[in-house]
């Protein structure tokens, strides 16, 4: 396996117009069906599933996009105040257990906030079922690039055997298909023609994520102490933080 190092430069020789290529090839329209911004399942207003606990909206969000997502509730109409940290982003599940006062250990990163259902808690549903996001012009880069996702210098056959490459933080679903560097996730949308335009400028936002994660995950590398603290610590690029947002005082 290569270096994150290696990766990073890989991500950053990305040719966008070979991404969009993979793109058109693929093809892809968003029908708003909102499946990719919702738990599994979900049996009632409350949060309780229908066929056991829901499988909560996990995708990875930045702190920089964090903070972004804070200053887009401010300004929105359709908010009733600004949200703090803790409305917007939660500790990255992966790597917590529940302690005896809640839960407990350290992990890597943030996820979106979500609801009562585990649905992602800024998406609303109008009443034809027509999905919406409420802060669409400031979602972090893992929703712009939605169902795709990049493999670096990989040969792989597209059915999970990507040993010889890196594959990149996955949206929800499993994946379908494969063009090139290109992977695209379960989703109604994919096989739709899609505008070289919009083409060019969804592989832009998949390479800039590309090279996100990897400098994200290269300087949550670097920066990372062990926190001998109780409680739940997530390790950003900016170093050990609480789960509202603030710097962990006295990480070792």
């Amino acid at each position: 396996m290569q270096s994150l190092e290696a990766d990073l430069a890989a991500a950053r020789d990305l040719d966008t117009a070979d991404l969009a290529d993979a793109i058109e090839t693929i093809g892809f329209e968003c029908t708003r069906c909102g499946a990719c911004c919702k738990a599994e399942t979900c049996g009632s207003e409350d949060g309780a599933a229908a066929d056991g606990d829901p499988e909560p909206h996990t995708a990875t969000v930045f702190p920089d996009e964090v903070r972004e997502l804070q200053a887009a509730t401010a300004a929105n109409d359709d908010f009733d105040r600004e949200y703090d940290w803790r409305d917007a982003a939660r500790p990255m599940p992966y790597g917590l257990h529940e302690g005896e006062d809640g839960p407990e250990g350290e992990t890597f990163e943030w996820a979106l906030a979500t609801d009562a259902c585990g649905d992602c808690t800024f998406y609303r549903e109008a009443d034809d079922g027509t999905g919406a996001c409420s802060v669409h012009g400031s979602r972090p880069l893992i929703c712009r690039t939605y169902p795709f996702s990049v493999v670096l210098n990989g040969d792989g056959d597209g059915d999970g055997n990507e040993d010889e490459g890196a594959e990149l933080a996955q949206p929800m679903g499993a994946a379908v298909d494969r063009e090139g560097a290109v992977r695209a996730h379960e989703c109604e949308g994919l096989g739709r023609d899609i505008s070289r335009a919009d083409a060019e400028a969804l592989a832009a936002a998949l390479k800039e994520r590309a090279v996100r994660e990897l400098e994200e995950a290269i300087a949550v590398r670097d920066e990372y102490e062990p926190a001998n603290v109780g409680g739940v610590v997530v390790h950003d690029s900016e170093g050990a933080k609480r789960p509202d947002g603030t710097p962990l005082d006295g990480a070792e």
